[in-house]
């Protein structure tokens, strides 16, 4: 219930400011080349692709659960800017073996979203987006690989700068179809993020994140854990990163992973 509270209360707050904070400012010009990378985090920031430019986000994640079960995923997004404020996501990943059946192979579900950046430099919730999204059941729920759910879910993002360092906060909920017995109906989540200049091309993701508890069959306790890792830009167009999840309550795996972002380019 907090958390549908803090939701509930982050989207008034854009309503309450002042007419003319609530004005977007024009984006400070950059390069539609230079990557903008939104993993390893659970947090994404408020910024997006520009218009007709296209940017792969891809990797891979070993979990080891307390069982024993280990899982290798390779999350993959694709990211399409769509407007000046606007980016469009198409999400899924590929799996080796899933906490239901350690043999299954596949494909996971697919997720369609779009970001849509609704304020710039405001003095309270800084670059302020929000992500809606759905998410199809076109992988097989008996294996494992997909949940056998419809999920519509809202990401409420928060991006600020603080003294050269990228502060991220996200607030998430989302409701399923289906009686929750593979998959609880209603989930949420909260991150803060941080990405750290060090020297050059050279930094460092630090993030706590949380998913509070759940109800139904498949409900589960809640989660805290911490990531954190270097990142590194290669080029202006392409970044790698590598790190570490580490739980501190509540049934999330230990991990580690490791990925790449690459701004492809414009669209013909």
């Amino acid at each position: 219930m907090r958390i549908r509270l803090a939701a509930c209360a982050f989207v008034l707050l854009t309503y309450v400011l002042p007419a003319d904070a609530q004005q977007p400012t024009p984006e400070a010009a950059r390069d539609p080349h230079e990557v903008q990378p939104e993993r390893p985090t659970v947090a994404t920031h408020a910024g997006t692709v520009a218009p007709g430019w296209v940017e792969l986000e891809s990797g891979g994640e070993w979990d080891r659960y307390t069982d024993g079960t280990r899982v290798l995923s390779f999350p993959t997004t694709l990211k399409i800017g769509v407007a000046p404020r606007a980016q469009l996501n198409l999400s899924t990943a590929a799996f080796r073996g899933t906490t239901s059946d350690p043999s299954a192979r596949g494909i996971g579900d697919v997720t369609i979203g779009l970001k849509y950046r609704l304020l710039d430099d405001n003095p309270l919730v800084g670059d302020f987006a929000i992500l809606p999204g759905i998410k199809l059941p076109t992988a097989s729920s008996t294996r494992g690989l997909g949940t056998g759910t419809t999920d519509v879910s809202l990401l409420l993002i928060s991006s600020h700068s603080v003294g050269g360092v990228d502060v991220d906060i996200n607030i998430g909920a989302t409701h399923r179809s289906g009686d929750g017995v593979t998959a609880p109906k209603f989930a949420s989540l909260w991150t803060i993020s941080a990405g750290i200049p060090v020297t050059g091309g050279l930094g460092w993701a630090a993030e706590i994140f949380g998913f509070p508890g759940t109800n139904g069959g498949a409900g589960a306790k809640p989660i805290v854990a911490v990531l954190t890792g270097p990142t590194f830009q290669l080029v202006k167009f392409l970044a790698v990163d590598a790190g570490l999840i580490e739980p501190l309550t509540g049934p999330q795996p230990r991990a580690v992973y490791g990925g790449l972002v690459w701004n492809i380019g414009k669209l013909p």
